[in-house]
């Protein structure tokens, strides 16, 4: 069987790198061996943070398989360190594989930079004059190739989902390991991924339903409970992945939303009811009038009895 090395970041989520990559190159009957260059701490929502592999550890990797396995196509994909980049031109250079594939990796899915300025002008310089191919999303372009023409530069449309770019990418190594000129390699990518002959897509998050959930619990329990970690424990995740699930939908933090639901709640009495402003403080959980009045005006920019006056004359 045909072997393939994967040099890329591992998506925890598995819609892209490594993950992706194996999953690809083993539907089109190949093998897929791989080096990790970072872990990624990601899911459906977006990249949580990062763990880059130091360089030794990137390199051992390659020469593991490259010593015992001999694969003469190389597909790679992200590299965020200089080091490391290093050690991928050294071991392309010594081991010249038959052919290898850049699949150029700039942003997450959701628009956050991958890369630093010194890693990407070093990917220039030293890796793309090495590539048999080097695939390129239209709109990153001219930060991958600084503004030079290269014949080998094959261009992805911007509306691509995530993943498929990785999918049309390893298709290519794919068929090139099975046989197929570039040309040819190109044209059956292309097929696979506009046939969706990729793999089924991945996972879906339960983003929505989740946030509801959320909506409901600070309904029930905003009198009692601000802390953003109740309620990422009640939904037992984290309060890091109920932030990116709050923001995704809403645009607001958790934080943000505990304290919409409590001021509202406060104005409402304080519109509605004959009640003290110290009777409303207790009603709503604080330990004092002060802090009550403190945190009211803080929100809406009014004291409590200012906001109370105010709505009685519109009244």
């Amino acid at each position: 069987m045909k072997t393939i090395l994967t040099i890329t970041g591992s998506d925890s989520s598995g819609v892209s790198g490594v993950q992706a990559d194996i999953r690809t190159i083993a539907s089109l009957g190949a093998y897929a061996v791989s080096a990790i260059t970072s872990v990624t701490m990601q899911n459906t929502i977006g990249i949580q943070s990062f763990y880059d592999l130091p360089a030794a550890t990137v390199r051992g990797q390659v020469e593991a398989v490259v010593n015992d396995v001999e694969p003469q196509v190389v597909k790679i994909g992200m590299i965020r360190r200089t080091d490391v980049l290093q050690v991928i031109v050294d071991l392309i250079v010594k081991y010249k594989p038959y052919f290898v594939v850049y699949d150029s990796i700039l942003r997450s899915a959701n628009g956050d930079l991958l890369l630093a300025p010194d890693v990407l002008a070093q990917i220039r310089q030293q890796l793309l004059p090495l590539c048999s191919i080097v695939v390129v999303r239209r709109s990153e372009a001219h930060d991958i190739l600084g503004g030079e023409v290269l014949p080998n530069v094959h261009f992805v449309d911007d509306a691509s989902l995530h993943g498929q770019q990785n999918a049309f990418s390893s298709a290519i190594a794919a068929y090139v390991a099975l046989g197929d000129d570039m040309e040819t390699a190109e044209r059956k990518a292309r097929d696979f991924v506009a046939r969706g002959m990729q793999p089924k897509p991945g996972p879906q998050g339960v983003g929505t339903k989740l946030y509801n959930r959320f909506l409901t619990l600070v309904g029930s329990h905003y009198r009692t409970n601000s802390d953003v970690a109740f309620y990422a424990d009640c939904l037992n995740v984290t309060a890091t992945y109920l932030a990116q699930v709050c923001h995704r939908v809403s645009g607001m933090s958790p934080k943000n939303i505990i304290d919409r639901q409590i001021t509202d709640a406060i104005a409402t009495a304080l519109r509605q009811s004959d009640k003290t402003l110290q009777e409303i403080a207790f009603d709503h959980g604080f330990s004092s009038q002060a802090h009550f009045s403190k945190y009211f005006k803080k929100q809406t920019g009014l004291s409590p009895s200012d906001y109370r006056r105010q709505t009685a004359k519109q009244l």
